[in-house]
């Protein structure tokens, strides 16, 4: 009991806040580029006059804009793509530690586009940043899920979302034009995501590497143990290093998985099915839509500044992400998910239709709740739960693998939510939230049915569940023993006890037929019973080296 209270430890909180800097700056960098919109279009109209002694036509500035903002989704396609190669070749910190590279790259180009009168250095440093970014929604999860405590996994898994959106807050707060919206500090903005990066580089070496990564992939149990102890906060890890090493004993049975292989392997479809349909659960339930719409139904409400009540919708945003983390681990990952669709299909209804009536001005008031509502959900479920349950519903072997795939799968309906967004509202007007409200019922129907709950389970019984493994060989041994082996055996052994009998009575020359098929009988009974014995060990013995 002592060492259960010690399972949250400062050294702990320590890893787990550092790995989490990277998810604070892919919610920063997902944020900032909305405020500086204006500041930027400017910007590629200067670069185009210095160039060219002409302004730039307004469809192309609506290009180079577009280009800027989408690039950071296809690079971060690429980048979490790339998570399991890097995670298994350098481990989860050094690959933090490594990625960071990216982020100064990035950074520093953006920060220096006004200098060089280049545009160019603002969409190479967008795709850089995604590239870090997406590398960095597969890091986090992974390393947050192998280094907490079972029984805390899912509430510590919360803290990747914690991140993403805090970061989203302080983009929002940061891009106000008195603090770093103006037309000259909007490079610093953009660039500011180099901070959090030197400063997890410093940290990084303090914080352990994944005891699972030492122990299953390097076979380092020392390491690991000393690793385990630390973190946990007592010695007795004995439990949780003998759960890794079974891990790890069935991970040497199987060849190395890679994404190919996952998706040809039986047994590996259901939890990849429900790994990337949950990834979609959060791109395609409306939440950037809403984000969208929220200053017009904040203006339409009669809000004088508009900005300010969205920087509310980040704080209800973060709020909720923080009371997720108290209850995933008391309701669970399944019915937090639930209740998060089941939530937003409702809101989004609401929302349409105040969209749509916003002529009556008490309508107006409830779409602002709406708005509210539909972002307290998303983070009640949708938005936390999908990035740390595909590390729960995977074994160490195809863990990398079925991360990239997820996290490939998230940021690919980000990208094609960010292209088709614009033309969709364009066609639908308010109704386009109707397109949400039908992805977020189906999602719900396949959740209830499909979805396992992993609360309290260790990724190996998560893993078991989806296996279908027959029974232990123990049980098929003791049935071969009683069924099986007694009838052979006893086929093969009466006649020549019958044989013995009746030279027996021959020789004592007495008895009627009746009695002789007693002592048929009786006999073999006695006779045979040492044979059908060493018969029925020897077959136990032969069957548990077959079974072995």
């Amino acid at each position: 009991m002592e060492g259960e209270k010690k399972e949250v430890t400062c050294y702990l909180l320590f890893s787990l806040a550092t790995a989490v800097i990277g998810s604070l700056q892919f919610g920063y960098n997902t944020g900032v580029i909305n405020a500086p919109e204006q500041k930027l279009r400017t910007f590629f109209n200067n670069t185009w006059v210095e160039r060219y002694n002409k302004p730039i036509e307004p469809g192309v500035c609506t290009v180079v804009w577009s280009l800027a903002v989408a690039i950071f989704s296809v690079g971060g396609m690429v980048g979490s793509f790339s998570v399991g190669v890097l995670v298994n070749k350098f481990g989860r910190r050094n690959s933090m530690f490594l990625v960071n590279i990216l982020a100064l790259i990035g950074g520093g180009l953006m920060g220096l586009c006004t200098l060089c009168y280049s545009f160019e250095m603002v969409i190479a440093g967008r795709l850089i940043i995604g590239l870090f970014c997406g590398l960095f929604t597969g890091l986090t999860p992974m390393y947050v899920g192998e280094i907490s405590p079972t029984p805390l996994r899912g509430a510590f898994g919360t803290l990747h979302q914690l991140g993403v959106v805090i970061g989203i807050l302080i983009a929002q707060i940061f891009g106000l034009e008195f603090l770093l919206g103006s037309d000259k500090l909007w490079p610093l903005l953009l660039a500011l995501t180099v901070v959090p990066a030197i400063l997890q580089c410093l940290l990084l070496p303090f914080c352990p590497e994944s005891p699972r990564y030492l122990l299953i992939n390097l076979n380092k149990e020392e390491q690991a143990r000393k690793a385990l102890v630390r973190l946990r906060g007592y010695e007795d890890v004995s439990k949780e290093m003998q759960e890794m090493k079974e891990e790890g004993i069935k991970m040497n049975m199987e060849k190395k998985m890679t994404i190919p292989e996952l998706f040809r392997t039986a047994v590996y479809r259901q939890p990849l099915l429900i790994a990337i349909l949950l990834q979609l659960s959060q791109q395609l339930s409306g939440i950037n839509a809403v984000f969208y719409y929220s200053t017009s139904i904040f203006a339409s409400a009669g809000v004088t500044k508009p900005i300010y009540a969205t920087i509310g919708a980040g704080v209800v945003n973060t709020v909720f992400t923080v009371v997720s983390l108290f209850l995933v681990e008391r309701a669970g990952r399944r019915t937090l998910h639930l209740i998060g669709l089941g939530g937003m299909a409702i809101s989004a209804l609401v929302m349409t239709i105040t969209l749509k009536l916003d002529h009556i001005e008490s309508l107006r008031y409830l779409g602002i709740a709406a708005v509210f509502a539909f972002v307290a959900m998303f983070e009640m479920g949708p938005g936390p739960i999908p990035w740390f349950i595909v590390a729960e519903l995977f074994s160490q072997g195809p863990r990398p693998a079925a991360m990239a795939v997820a996290g490939c799968s998230n940021w690919t309906a980000n990208f094609l939510v960010g292209i088709s967004f614009p033309k969709l509202m364009e066609l639908c007007g308010p109704y386009v939230f109707i397109i949400f409200l039908v992805f977020l019922i189906f999602f719900f129907i396949f959740t209830y049915f499909r979805v396992p709950e992993t609360k309290g389970r260790t990724f190996e019984e998560i893993a078991q569940s989806f296996s279908g493994a027959p029974p232990p060989p123990s049980t098929s041994v003791q049935e071969v023993d009683v069924v099986t082996v007694p009838t052979t055996t006893v086929k093969e052994k009466v006649p020549l006890v019958a044989t013995n009998s009746e030279a027996k009575e021959k020789r004592s020359s007495s008895g009627s037929i009746s009695t002789e098929a007693m002592n048929g009988e009786e006999k073999p009974e006695s006779a045979t019973q040492p044979l059908v014995t060493s018969t029925t060990d020897e077959t136990f013995n032969t069957t548990m080296q077959e079974s072995i």
